[in-house]
Order: structure tokens, then sequence, then C-alpha cells
């Protein structure tokens, strides 16, 4: 494998783009809205479509919620989705994310100040079977949304566990949810921007990834904020 910090798109496929490729891997930018994987009620999924288009099968080696955007590596061979898939397990794949949330968020009983950082530890799971999660989070800025008495946050994340959900479970309870955020967030809110505002999508997008490369290197991927963080966000980028 070769890598050259942030690549070019490669080309864009009709369901995202391909934003890097070598022998064993693909790394492509997918919208919000796109499923990953299909299911009961799901239709199109990345999975499928990706892989009709390539015109040979992909596997996923990570998952992006339907809501989320960013970056997604699948692997071209069943061997190298059980490589990627360890190298994620065994911590060798960061995943950075970007997201705009309510407020501010307080971990430990403080809230964050503009540049600083705390890690949010607490355990995630449904009936009883807990599992440890851990999120560091830097806080970027923090604004009064014009026109209304809103205070977002811009916060940078980065994933020390990848459990489902877990940066918008740990945000919520952080008292900071992600705008946009129908399961876990403030619906009283999310009604309120989507009115003033029209912002109907997740804010929530996985922006960077750094993977192990040949020699102890490795490769750093990045691609743009979307346009509907942008547009929420207006001049204070």
């Amino acid at each position: 494998m070769s890598f050259s910090g942030t690549s070019p798109i490669v080309f864009r496929m009709k369901s995202c783009p391909i934003i890097y490729e070598n022998d064993e891997i693909l790394i492509v930018n997918k919208a919000a809205g796109l499923s990953v994987q299909g299911g009961q009620g799901v239709a199109h999924p990345l999975d499928e479509e990706l892989s009709k288009e390539l015109g040979y099968r992909i596997h996923l080696v990570h998952r992006l919620d339907k809501e989320t955007c960013g970056l997604l590596v699948v692997a071209k061979t069943p061997q190298a989705a059980a490589k990627w898939t360890a190298l994620i397990g065994a911590k060798q794949v960061k995943k950075e994310y970007t997201a705009v949330c309510f407020g501010v968020p307080e971990i430990a009983g403080k809230p964050l100040l503009p540049g600083e950082s705390a890690t949010i530890r607490a355990p995630i799971g449904k009936g009883g079977k807990m599992q440890e999660a851990v999120t560091h989070v830097t806080l970027m800025r923090s604004w009064e949304l014009p026109g209304t008495d809103v205070t977002l946050s811009l916060v940078q994340l980065v994933l020390g566990t990848g459990r489902m959900h877990q940066i918008r479970i740990h945000l919520a309870l952080a008292k900071s949810p992600v705008v946009g955020d129908d399961l876990h967030g403030n619906f009283k809110l999310n009604r309120l921007l989507r009115k003033e505002r029209g912002s109907k999508l997740l804010m929530l997008c996985a922006r960077r990834l750094t993977v192990p490369a040949p020699g102890g290197k490795s490769g750093r991927f990045e691609v743009p904020l979307p346009e509907h963080i942008l547009a929420l966000c207006g001049g204070v980028l």
C-alpha cells in the first residue's frame, strides 16, 4: 500500500465518492441518509450499490450510522476485510469526527471552554448488556444562533471505542445532543431548527481517518465539512 496524506478523489461513484483505493481497501465519503448495509425497509444500501457499480463484492469492516456522513473503509476481499476489521479492533485506525451540538458539552460536571478537551467514559448498551465506551471531545467554539436564544457548539471527537451511536449517546449525556438527532437528541430544539433554518440532517461527520501503512508509517485522509453543516455554522468557521 502507498499513502500520500490526504488523497484526491479517485473517481465518483453514483452512491459516494471514492477518495482512496489500493489492492485491499477503498476509502469512501458516504453521504448522510445512505445506509451502509441492507435490512428490513432499507433500499439501495451502500454495500450493495457500490458492489454493483464496481463489478465485484465489497465487504464492510466498520459502520457509520445512516444519518452520519463521512469517511468509511470497505474491503475488496474477505481476507482484506478480516485484516482491516482486526486493525480497527486493535485501535490501529484513528477515527475523528466533527459535530454541531446544542449547548456546551459538560463533562465531569464542568462545561468545556473553547479549545479545551476532555474524555467521556460512560458505558453503552441495551438490556443490561453494557459495554465500555470512551469518547475524546474538544470544544472548538460556541455561538448563539442569530434570532434565537439557542447556543450551538462545534466539537471535534475521537473515538476510543466504537459502540453503536456512541458519539450521539455520549454528547446527549454531556447535555449537548447532536443537532438533528431525533433518537437521542433534543426533539424540541430539532423542530425549531427545522422550522427556522431548514436543518433536517444529523450534524455529524466522520471527517478524518488515520490508517496504518507499510514501514510503520500512517496515511491520513480528510474530507471537507458537508454543506448542511457549513450552512448551519454560518460565518463562525
